[in-house]
């Protein structure tokens, strides 16, 4: 099971090659955008959770294999990936799906980050995490965090199979210079994005008039 989890504020051309890359380096059926409600690293949005919720689903539209998994947002209080992932364990399990890894995708800025989580160590229990690294970006981590990917990096995709979860795999994927903040910087600045976005989701924020200042 692939999982993405973010803000997606907006979801931008950026996330939509970092979940494509991904589907197809693991030849896989399907991959579940998880988009927060009230993010626990990021200051929360000014954007309402249907208008972030309805963008998701029109930058998605076009590709079968992109679901929606919306239960951070219809849970109260930060958005902890813990607790979901905690669920999603849960429900394979549930439905005999024992050994069926989850494998978390995560950008390499949240990765170096990634010790600052709620319980980041329990995170680990429960899933694979898959860094998408770009050319140029660099690890910058804790001792703490360095020590753990030291003793549980793996080299090879396949291996995330072999176990359920325990395990961090980079997966190099091409420089795509765009982020939900630099997007937003441009809205609010009524500058030209839309090689950015997906046409639907620019029109989606011009009729709404989003994110501008």
């Amino acid at each position: 099971m692939l999982l993405f989890g973010g803000t997606f504020d907006p979801v931008h051309i950026g996330h939509l090659n970092m979940a494509n890359q991904c589907l197809n380096h693991f030849n896989s059926e399907q991959l579940f955008f998880m988009p927060n409600r009230v993010p626990a690293h990021k200051q929360a949005s000014n954007i309402s959770n249907a208008d972030k919720l309805a963008m998701l689903r029109l930058a998605i539209a076009s590709e079968p294999r992109f679901k929606i998994d919306e239960r951070e947002l219809h849970r109260e209080g930060p958005s902890y990936s813990l607790l979901s992932l905690q669920e999603l364990r849960e429900e394979l399990d549930s439905a005999g799906s024992h050994q069926e890894p989850i494998l978390f995708l995560m950008g390499l800025d949240s990765f170096n980050s990634f010790d600052s989580w709620y319980q980041w160590q329990q995170i680990t229990s429960l899933c694979h995490l898959v860094v998408y690294q770009r050319p140029q970006e660099r690890l910058d981590l804790s001792a703490t965090l360095a020590q753990y990917l030291s003793q549980h990096q793996c080299q090879q995709g396949a291996a995330l199979n072999n176990q359920r979860s325990g395990l961090v795999y980079f997966l190099p994927g091409p420089q795509l210079a765009v982020s939900s903040s630099e997007v937003r910087a441009k809205l609010q600045r009524q500058q030209p994005c839309e090689e950015l976005l997906t046409p639907p989701v620019y029109q989606y924020i011009r009729d709404k008039r989003l994110y501008i200042g």
